[in-house]
């Protein structure tokens, strides 16, 4: 049967039977999430190395693209937190040119996924990686932010991890305890806001209070080493103009592996957002449309000057606990924005960075899911390998090697689990039929083994790492057997490693005079054993469907 695209948009299912107190409740989520997304883009757009314009750019643009092609009903998109050290690092190498042909090619990947059906792939992507490199990033900005939070008077702050902690530790005395208490004042305001009320977000409270106290801290008391946004950046609040970038077959050889790295860590954090909506709506989200959506909205905002955008947690809940439900909301999200970067935008050069820093300083926190990572510490060794080395070689190096190696060692453990689970193992003396299901055993009970015949069971699938088990075992016995009979009625799949190892040691059991007897052996093992000429090597009569059969053909041989 042909498959179709999965591309269903939960935007135009839901404006079917779309009534006015869905729209008004829509129209408040909307406005409330629009307040709530305008200083986190603006701080994860400095952050992340772009004028504070871009970060609101992206959460227009492809806030509205999420909303309309997307496979959530109330899903909210936009910068967040996780791409602040890919796209600051992408900047520092590449330049801004690279970054928008980066993210350009991530969008396509998206699709691409999406387009294959890879979307319920991506979830099983392993927790541990996940804990690992959202713990690590969330480290990571805390660490970027420190300058800006505590006013530090010094010259470039290096890129690399350890060296910006030693450049910190070195230039503690030139902390300036206006910009520093402005920081701690605006963390304390934001962790304590909720507190107060949940629908205020305290983020925009605390840029408010903060701005109108610098300004007048300058004004009437002559302090002036506080930094603002408008010191550092020059505000431009115009539209800006689609611009396709110049692309070279150079250029997207140089940028594959952070648009990669760009695309898959979209494709998890929006289909875990989708996810976590899911629960608490009581939806299902499509996961394949939901990419495809990801995907237009990451090609749509670089050509508009934006960074990369994904679905974003706390703005999603956000927009599910004041009431919106479908994706009216997002796209009324992002009108919200465009009209404050309209007509309130030059009002930005007021913030200050202290109070950003401060933002960013509770978004770290709350990415850094300490209590997941405190727990996840006392699960088994191979799961703490993991989290522990995508967790440092994201803060130490970079998420793009981060999770590279993660999920090569993920797949490394995996195979090793896999491989324990098959079991290789002697049966000696007798067979107990009562938990024998191969064969017809009448009245019987047990069968004898006969003399000068070895049985062998593998109970599992026959891949990598069983078959070497077979020399270890078969070095215990003493005597050389005239029939090795090798059980096979608890192998469900057999693969190309398992094949080899299996022809290796038939051929040895021949090299020895030995022969080879399988008994037990599905239909589908027995057509993959066929299809590699299996009957051939050991002879038709050697395949047997019951141990029996099998001890009978033994008994024939040794007889014979």
């Amino acid at each position: 049967m042909k498959k179709t695209l999965d591309f269903k948009p939960k935007f135009f299912t839901a404006i079917k039977n779309y009534d006015r107190s869905t729209f008004t409740a829509d129209l408040m989520a909307g406005v409330i999430v629009g307040i709530v997304a305008l200083p986190l883009a603006i701080a994860f757009g400095i952050a992340s190395g772009v004028s504070p314009e871009k970060g609101i750019i992206t959460a227009i643009v492809a806030g509205l693209m999420i909303s309309l092609f997307g496979g959530s009903k109330v899903q909210i998109g936009g910068p967040t937190g996780a791409f602040i050290i890919i796209v600051y690092g992408i900047i520092q190498q590449y330049g801004m040119q690279g970054l928008t042909i980066a993210t350009l090619m991530a969008g396509v990947f998206l699709i691409l996924l999406g387009v294959l059906r890879l979307g319920t792939i991506i979830k099983y992507i392993p927790y541990p990686i996940v804990v690992g490199f959202t713990s690590g990033i969330a480290v990571t900005i805390f660490t970027t932010q420190v300058k800006d939070l505590l006013g530090m008077q010094m010259d470039a702050v290096p890129s690399d991890f350890i060296e910006k902690w030693i450049a910190y530790v070195r230039n503690f005395s030139h902390i300036d305890p206006w910009s520093a208490m402005v920081g701690i004042v605006s963390v304390v305001i934001i962790a304590l806001m909720p507190r107060l009320s949940k629908k205020i977000p305290g983020s925009l409270v605390a840029i408010i209070i903060m701005t109108v106290a610098v300004l007048l801290l300058k004004q009437y008391a002559g302090i002036t080493t506080i930094e603002t946004i408008g010191d550092r950046f020059s505000i431009n609040a115009a539209l800006p103009e689609a611009v396709m970038p110049s692309i070279t077959w150079e250029g997207i050889k140089g940028l594959v592996g952070p648009a990669v790295t760009i695309a898959v860590l979209g494709a998890i954090e929006s289909l875990l957002s989708a996810t976590v909506a899911d629960g608490v709506i009581g939806d299902h989200h499509n996961s394949n449309t939901e990419l495809i959506g990801q995907g237009i909205a990451n090609i749509a905002s670089p050509l508009f000057g934006g960074i990369p955008a994904t679905g974003a947690i706390a703005r999603t809940m956000t927009n599910i606990n004041n009431g919106g439900r479908t994706p009216v909301a997002g796209i009324i999200h992002a009108v919200v924005l465009l009209l404050i970067f309209l007509f309130l935008m030059p009002l930005a050069q007021y913030i200050p960075m202290a109070c950003l820093a401060g933002v960013l300083v509770v978004v770290s926190y709350g990415m850094s899911g300490w209590r997941s990572f405190l727990t996840m510490m006392r699960n088994p060794k191979s799961d703490i390998t993991v989290l522990l080395l995508t967790f440092f070689l994201t803060i130490i190096f970079d998420l793009t090697v981060a999770i590279e190696f993660g999920l090569i060692c993920a797949c490394l453990l995996f195979m090793r689990r896999m491989a324990e689970t098959t079991d290789v193992h002697a049966v000696l003396n007798e067979i107990d039929l009562n938990e024998d299901a191969d064969m017809e055993r009448g009245n019987l009970e047990h069968l004898t083994i006969p003399r000068k015949v070895e049985v062998y069971e593998i109970n599992g699938p026959y891949f990598f790492g069983a078959g070497n088990r077979f020399e270890d075992i078969m070095a215990r016995y003493g005597d050389k057997p005239k029939v090795r009979i090798i059980r096979m009625r608890k192998v469900p799949f057999i693969d190309s490693t398992g094949l080899h190892n299996l022809e290796n040691m038939c051929h040895m059991s021949q090299k020895e005079g030995i022969i080879v007897v399988l008994s037990g052996v599905n239909p589908k093992v027995e057509a993959v054993l066929k299809r590699n000429n299996f009957d051939q090597l050991l002879g038709e009569e050697n395949i047997c469907n019951h141990i029996d059969l099998a001890l009978a053909r033994a008994r024939e041989i040794v007889e014979g």
